[in-house]
């Protein structure tokens, strides 16, 4: 019995540190241009990740993995000469072939020309190459694409032009075929973005973001443990572990299992949600409608039971089978039983905390979110546990268990119906509903905290509060206080003032409906060829701004840096501001087939679809915020730039675009 529950915990693991652990180092988009009369050229255009290469084609048998291209039930098509490979390709001799290789860094290009034999062909099959970095090399990779259409007629003055042949850079190659994505505004320039030297080289936030999550999970799982489903469970599960045997050791270790089992337990909570809508999934969750409305309503009826209208439970057939199966057993599957009946027993707390927190870090879009989440709360719940086995006379000092623990759960109970209205925020904004603007945000904020800091001096009752007439303590006063200041800092904003505090969670500035603020900067437009014609006639660099109506970060970066009267100064007399909203619901007039990195093939529906497109394939991103500083040929003028709140380092971010921007000019 050991040994099995050894082995699921062993394999439990192992599908955490695999999901982690996956490298995707080399990213291919996939597209097709007709050269001739009947002949088409295949395009691969790669993204290579800092420190790994692609090798080139036309290796020694004896080398590493060339890349070659591979035909599968193709019709009415033939290839024509050899793949080529194009780029800045680097020779060098390498130790462990023990031999010269070639390979291409940052990008590269691969280019297979075919012969159509007919008007009507299938062309279908897939790219293969390999991968390294000086540490280690990935299994042979491989792009699939599958093209099919009609031989279209190409003047002879246009045969042959823009193919392979003299051409020396991978980011001269023209888009997609799509009547909607033509220009050449839209060739890949991330290889150029990853060699350009800036202050932002690196930036992504991705490790303090899961740092963040974390510390959110950590700070969610501390407060369930102050809430009466909990906390008086302490005691009586650390004194069982004592009392079970009389060897000290013994009874520690059985704590510390315990506590493990609970980590496990949230943890695998986690990874059910990762794997059953992965990172795809995740990050659309942010922008659907539906479900910002399912999470809207999850969020207040949570908040409500936490009030006290009321309680949400389990069966209690569920707690008393597993609490029956663990007096019968014995060992570890005991302690785990144990453990499991906790997290059954006190659902009702510990739901709404734990639902709360996997909606926020589910719609973060980040795969890792969840579980990082979840591990941080569940370490938080099963410190104390392993804390009081290990230094058991501490507990007789601990809070004993009263009145102040209904308190947490109504302050939580507000605290949930605050934040469920920033799902339905964005749900609103992604839609173009309109009917919840910033101001009206604000002042929903405004009443539901100072209902509460009336509760907490004792002026109005809630169904909760249902103990008759008790003492106001000093903690309560001192928190109605906090209160009664935070919304005389939130009132401002309901005439367009910035609240910096809470920007990340409400509707952006440009939803305001009663300004008599004028600190917002304006776009100047919202489409991008739109905008690259506008800066092309006015002679001025463009800043790029790739963001989302449910994007938390971008909303703390308008708030917090580009309100600097500096920053706002650099940007609206120095630049062209195009804003790109990638998570923008407008249908477009018609659908677009493209081409995705891992060959599939992607259909654009939306306006913020294909804005999204565009920043993966031209600039090889997808996080948001994500700042692009380009010329009007929409080449980059120094590196990217994404979530970082240094206003120092924002507007030397600006000053070297600008200054990229003259050297060019001049």
């Amino acid at each position: 019995m050991k040994l099995r529950i050894f082995n699921i915990l062993t394999l439990f693991l192992i599908a955490i540190s695999t999901i982690a652990q996956i490298k995707a180092p080399v990213a291919f988009f996939v597209d097709t241009k007709q050269v001739g009369e009947k002949q088409m050229e295949i395009v691969f255009n790669g993204r290579i990740d800092n420190g790994w290469h692609v090798y080139s084609t036309l290796q020694s048998p004896d080398g590493p993995i060339q890349a070659t291209i591979n035909l599968e039930d193709s019709k009415n098509v033939k290839l024509i000469g050899k793949l080529k490979g194009v780029g800045r390709e680097i020779k060098a001799f390498d130790e462990n072939f023990n031999m010269e290789v070639r390979y291409f860094e940052h990008s590269v290009r691969f280019v297979q020309r075919v012969q159509l034999t007919a008007d009507e062909y299938i062309l279908k099959g897939y790219l293969q190459f390999g991968a390294c970095n000086e540490e280690s090399c990935l299994p042979p990779q491989s792009i699939e694409f599958n093209f099919d259409g009609k031989v279209e007629t190409v003047a002879k003055d246009e045969q042959n032009k823009d193919s392979v042949e003299g051409i020396a850079d991978c980011s001269a190659v023209s888009v997609s075929d799509s009547s909607a994505i033509k220009s050449n505004l839209w060739t890949p320039v991330f290889g150029k973005l990853n060699k350009s030297s800036s202050v932002t080289d690196n930036i992504d936030g991705k490790s303090s973001s899961l740092l963040t999550i974390f510390l959110l999970g950590f700070l969610g799982g501390l407060v369930a443990l102050l809430t009466p489903c909990v906390w008086p469970i302490i005691p009586m599960t650390v004194s069982f572990f004592l009392k079970r045997s009389s060897n000290k050791n013994k009874a520690v270790r059985d704590a510390l299992i315990y506590g493990l089992s609970i980590i496990i337990i949230y943890m695998f909570l986690a990874v059910v949600v990762t794997i059953l809508f992965g990172a795809n999934q995740l990050n659309a969750l942010s922008t659907n409608a539906y479900v910002n409305l399912f999470f809207f309503l999850l969020l207040v009826v949570f908040g409500l039971s936490f009030l006290g209208l009321f309680d949400l439970t389990l069966p209690a057939s569920w707690t008393s089978a597993v609490d029956n199966k663990a007096e019968n057993t014995s060992g570890l599957l005991s302690i785990f039983l144990m453990a499991f009946t906790l997290a059954l027993v006190s659902f009702s707390c510990t739901g709404p905390i734990v639902g709360f927190l996997l909606v926020e870090v589910a719609t973060t879009g980040e795969l890792l979110a969840p579980s990082v989440g979840m591990f941080g709360f569940a370490v938080a719940l099963a410190l104390p546990f392993t804390f009081f086995a290990l230094f058991p006379t501490l507990l007789k000092q601990a809070p004993k268990s009263g009145s102040w623990m209904v308190l947490v759960k109504i302050v939580l109970g507000f605290i949930e119906l605050a934040f469920a209205l920033k799902f339905l925020s964005v749900a609103d904004m992604a839609y173009g509903w309109n009917f919840l603007s910033r101001d009206i945000f604000i002042a929903i904020w405004i009443i539901l905290f100072a209902w509460l800091a009336l509760f907490l001096f004792g002026l109005v009752k809630i169904p909760y509060d249902h103990c008759g007439k008790v003492a106001i303590s000093k903690v309560r006063i001192a928190l109605g206080i906090v209160l009664v200041c935070f919304i005389g800092y939130m009132i401002p904003g309901l005439w367009g003032a910035p609240v910096k505090a809470i920007s990340a969670f409400t509707p952006p500035m440009s939803t305001q409906k009663w300004k008599l603020y004028d600190n917002e900067i304006k776009a100047t437009a919202t489409d991008y060829e739109e905008g690259m014609k506008l800066a092309k006639e006015a002679h001025k660099p463009v800043l790029l701004d790739f963001t989302g109506l449910g994007c938390v970060n971008c909303r703390k970066m308008e708030a917090s840096v580009w309100t600097y009267p500096q920053v706002r100064e650099l940007i609206e007399n120095n630049f062209v501001l195009i804003e790109l909203y990638v998570d923008n619901k407008q249908p477009l007039p018609e659908k677009l087939s493209v081409s995705e990195a891992d060959g599939s093939t992607t259909t654009l529906r939306t306006v913020g679809d294909r804005w999204s497109y565009l920043q993966r394939y031209k600039f090889g991103s997808n996080a948001q915020p994500f700042y692009v500083l380009v010329d009007n040929e929409g080449n980059p003028l120094n590196g990217s730039y994404g979530y970082d709140e240094n206003i120092d380092k924002f507007i030397e971010f600006l000053k070297i675009g600008i200054n990229s921007y003259n050297k060019k000019e001049n």
